[in-house]
């Protein structure tokens, strides 16, 4: 590297330490922050040279791979027709068509699709239309029931409904009320629905889950039978049905939603992260029509009064169609080989005295660390500064570490990975 181009480098990261705030980030004692200049695939490029493997695909979006050509492609060619516009009284192909090809590949009943920004405000989208549903219908329902560990984004109604913690202590006063029902990897999540329901059923608008996985809560995977039991919990009971697939959307899980997985059908489904490849921002929010008819009114006052300046961008919405042309059955083998090879390398993992509760599903894996439990534990940050050192990106959340991969990841990328972990678990 030429000394001007050191120079430049050194330039814009002194930029960054003046002037950025990153998320999720203890400014006073974090260490300095990865420059990457470049990505390919399951690879990151950095300022000074070095290249390290994506194990987290970059906060779980990065399905197929960086700079994957198709989707690049697909924006460029939206850019150069429409790149904005007003998404309140005019409409455009590129999410006419999205929403259409969603709804093709949906759980059944999931008509209409409602398109954000992300994740916090896809869920953000599905509280508020909860409420109104049953406020249009004239039921006063204020309460919403969710999990226990639960983690639904970062805005004020995704935090009411996310269990409450570190991320949430300054702001507790201010999120109203929701009935917790256990973590379903603790305790009996179903039998305390089912009572919730016989005491306070006509309160309830809605159940909110993470099906099956509940990732920034530690990735906790709960079973499938539970989930069948509370979506029919919620059937019998008239209480609508929220399912969080903004981590598990897409094929994390293996099929391409978790509540495909488990057979059911939820009323309003929520999806980010990987919907575009992880290349641009977008949410969706998907309803049946039972739901959207209850928004459909003369009376003006039953609009869903919700949206967003960047609402179905056009350019977000190439992207997202051209990352669902990727989930292919290529695709899908590799997701398969992805989870073998996981499955392989957590075996022998699993003996080691310090892993705790070694756990897979689909693309997924995950152990917790023995010693200080929690998100503020110490040890994920040692993990990730070792694994930085050996060319591996890594984020534990405090003593969980999880392996959550690109497609494109290798058998051999994946035992580098694995290997990286071991060095660590030893040297430690």
């Amino acid at each position: 590297m030429s000394s001007a181009q050191q120079n430049t480098d050194r330039d814009w990261t002194a930029l960054d330490a003046r002037y950025v705030w990153h998320p999720y980030t203890q400014h006073a004692t974090a260490p300095l922050p990865v420059p990457i200049v470049r990505a390919e695939g399951a690879r990151l490029h950095t300022a000074d040279g070095r290249v390290l493997l994506d194990a987290i695909s970059s906060w779980w979006v990065t399905l197929h791979g960086h700079a994957n050509p198709v989707i690049a492609q697909a924006i460029a060619d939206q850019a150069r027709t429409l790149d904005q516009v007003i998404f309140a009284g005019c409409t455009h192909e590129p999410a006419a068509r999205l929403a259409a090809e969603l709804v093709a590949l949906l759980p059944p009943g999931l008509t209409r699709v409602f398109l954000s920004d992300d994740g916090s405000t896809a869920v953000e989208v599905a509280v508020k239309t909860a409420f109104q549903f049953w406020s249009n219908r004239g039921q006063r329902r204020p309460l919403i029931a969710a999990l226990e560990h639960a983690y639904h984004g970062d805005t004020f109604g995704a935090m009411r409904v996310s269990a409450r913690g570190v991320f949430t202590a300054p702001f507790d006063e201010h999120l109203g009320e929701v009935a917790r029902l256990p973590d379903p990897t603790e305790g009996d999540t179903v039998g305390a629905f089912r009572t919730l329901i016989d005491q306070r059923g006509p309160e309830l608008a809605a159940l909110i889950v993470e099906p099956l996985l509940m990732g920034a809560g530690g990735m906790r995977m709960w079973p499938e039978h539970v989930l069948r039991a509370l979506a029919e919990c919620c059937s019998k009971a008239r209480i609508l049905l929220i399912a969080d697939e903004v981590l598990t959307g897409f094929g994390r899980t293996g099929p391409l939603f978790a509540c495909a997985r488990a057979g059911i059908a939820p009323d309003i489904l929520c999806v980010s992260k990987g919907i575009t490849g992880g290349m641009l921002p977008l949410g969706a929010t998907a309803t049946t029509e039972k739901v959207f008819d209850g928004f459909r009114s003369t009376d003006k006052r039953h609009t869903l009064f919700h949206g967003h300046s960047y609402t179905a961008n056009p350019i977000s919405c190439a992207a997202a169609r051209a990352s669902l042309t990727l989930l292919d059955n290529s695709s899908a083998q590799r997701r398969e080989n992805i989870e073998h090879a996981h499955r392989e390398h957590m075996a022998r993992l699993a003996a080691h005295p310090r892993v705790r509760n070694p756990r897979i599903l689909g693309t997924v894996a995950a152990f917790d660390l023995a010693g200080e439990a929690g998100y503020l534990s110490p040890v994920g940050g040692e993990l990730a500064s070792f694994a930085l050192r050996n060319g591996v990106l890594l984020r534990p959340m405090g003593n969980v570490v999880y392996v959550l991969p690109p497609y494109c990841t290798t058998a051999d990328d994946l035992a580098m990975i694995y290997r990286v972990i071991e060095r660590f678990l030893e040297w430690r």
